[in-house]
């Protein structure tokens, strides 16, 4: 009897504390979301200040919600197991590479040198987004209760939204921000995620003109971009 009342009185204290996680994951969720849409569509100099205080709190949420690198998908062993998205997303970026050149869009850089200078940027970024993809939408999404397939559905419509009014964009972040989340929840490798999403970005930067793309900028980026006056479909 003294084990069924323990065994109950541990039931009860479990229901009690596990709302105050969810609250938590909600309210972290919530509020860095916010804080990035503010990011995105705020003008100069506001934004600056604004990115930084939306970087500390998504590091500090981070920090506060730790877990293990595992779950994470911070963990090198998963790597190769997951390397053929990599493979996948290559085959992608070829075949658009291939169309692209025959229709006269394609402007890769000429040199090796001005490659690194151009994508460098993108290349920090796009790892960065695989981390608020995952690390932090995606985790929170399941802390507060939704299961993963649903968890990974909703991490793909707030990345998409992110990249509003961009047509382009918005309909290709879903797209692979629901590959990349239900790759994830399967193979905790945000390494293999990244490399991944580094090639189709550059691909994609590579393969549309940047007028039709607006250089890949959402938010007032898209609505206040004005192309070069002088342009071929190669800028």
């Amino acid at each position: 009897m003294h084990m069924a009342a323990g065994s109950s009185t541990a039931a009860v204290l479990r229901e009690s504390v596990e709302p105050g996680p969810r609250r938590r994951a909600v309210l972290e969720l919530t509020v860095g979301y916010l804080l990035i849409l503010m990011v995105i569509w705020t003008p100069r100099p506001w934004q600056a200040r604004i990115y930084f205080v939306a970087a500390g709190f998504i590091v500090f949420a981070t920090w506060r919600s730790w877990r293990d690198l595992h779950a994470m998908g911070w963990r090198s062993r998963n790597l190769w197991r997951s390397a053929w998205i990599m493979g996948a997303a290559t085959l992608v970026s070829a075949i658009a590479i291939v169309c692209a050149e025959r229709m006269g869009t394609l402007h890769a850089p000429p040199t090796p040198t001005l490659f690194v200078r151009r994508f460098v940027g993108y290349i920090i970024f796009a790892c960065v987004q695989q981390f608020l993809l995952q690390d932090y939408f995606l985790l929170r999404l399941l802390d507060a209760g939704l299961r993963p397939r649903a968890a990974a559905i909703a991490a793909a419509i707030l990345f998409a939204l992110a990249h509003l009014p961009s047509p382009i964009l918005t309909i290709l972040t879903f797209i692979w921000g629901l590959i990349a989340a239900a790759w994830f929840l399967r193979y905790r490798s945000l390494y293999a995620l990244a490399v991944s999403h580094i090639i189709l970005g550059v691909t994609l930067a590579m393969c549309i003109p940047g007028p039709t793309i607006r250089n890949m900028r959402v938010g007032l980026g898209y609505l206040t971009y004005r192309p070069p006056h002088t342009h071929h479909l190669s800028h």
